[in-house]
């Protein structure tokens, strides 16, 4: 009898069109990969590889992270994404809020507690000198949740992904008053430990084929008119986009990045203060 399925799990977004291409053309061997798209991001993910749901998950670094301190369940095993996330500070259209300064104090647009999109708020808080303790969310569970929450009033400012913004932003529903560059890699892979002990060499070569094809998309003269047709996008927006990408090959355990993501989850109470080895949330598949 084969092996089941692995079950690998990712936003819908352009940073997993390799895994998209890969599984359509059936490119693992003897490995069967299925790949599901979760619409509400980092906490719906980090939740099915906890409730095995899912063996593997692309998650952004910073809920990764979070979910490895404060479950224990999963491992941290390659960066994904090398390159930073570039957050989009967004109001709706038609605001009176024109320059990142009166962003201050507006209630701000969160998918949920925990979030990539609620910790981005603080460390950008952070980041301008402001104070964390006024802050004020509202939860809107997706991108759709934080359109409603702008034209509506409900909240004032919304962080998600420029590129994925790009399209309400040039239609004028958002207006981007500023973005912050996230001071780590965008994406890492999530592997739950019991997936780890069993699966470890067969997982390796399934990252390692992704990899190859997100290689050759980067060369591909047509991927800007895929990634634009597949999400919505410019042709001139997803060429940028795919200029700025860096998807990962390697395994080695960015321990720099990880301790900033630490300091950063400290600073909004999300896991308790104090020293982290952060080489614990790490599982080394390095060859």
């Amino acid at each position: 009898m084969p092996p089941p399925a692995l079950r690998v799990g990712g936003v819908p977004e352009h940073f997993n069109l390799p895994w998209r291409i890969a599984v359509g053309g059936n490119a693992f061997g003897g490995t069967r990969v299925h790949f599901a798209e979760y619409s509400q991001g980092t906490g719906e993910l980090t939740r099915a590889l906890r409730g095995d749901e899912l063996d593997v998950a692309l998650v952004l670094t910073e809920g990764a992270v979070l979910d490895v301190m404060n479950n224990g369940t999963s491992r941290l095993v390659k960066v994904y994404v090398d390159s930073p996330l570039v957050w989009g500070i967004h109001v709706a259209g038609g605001s009176n809020i024109h320059s990142i300064g009166q962003v201050r104090n507006r209630r701000v647009a969160i998918s949920r507690y925990g979030s990539g999109s609620h910790l981005i708020s603080i460390v950008d808080a952070l980041e301008r000198g402001w104070p964390i303790d006024h802050l004020e969310f509202v939860v809107v569970d997706d991108l759709d949740g934080a359109r409603e929450a702008l034209r509506s009033g409900r909240a004032g400012v919304f962080l998600w992904e420029k590129h994925m913004t790009q399209p309400l932003v040039d239609s004028g529903e958002f207006r981007r008053v500023g973005t912050r560059v996230v001071p780590w890699p965008a994406f890492v892979v999530s592997v739950r430990k019991d997936v780890l002990a069993t699966r470890a060499d067969e997982l390796r070569g399934v990252l390692d084929t992704v990899a190859r094809y997100a290689r050759n998309l980067k060369r591909r003269k047509s991927a800007p008119g895929l990634i634009a047709d597949t999400y919505g996008l410019s042709r001139d927006d997803a060429a940028a986009w795919l200029a700025e990408v860096r998807w990962s090959a390697g395994y080695r355990c960015p321990v720099g990045a990880l301790k900033k993501v630490v300091a950063a989850l400290q600073a909004q109470g999300a896991v308790a203060s104090g020293p982290v080895d952060v080489t614990r949330i790490w599982h080394d598949m390095r060859a």
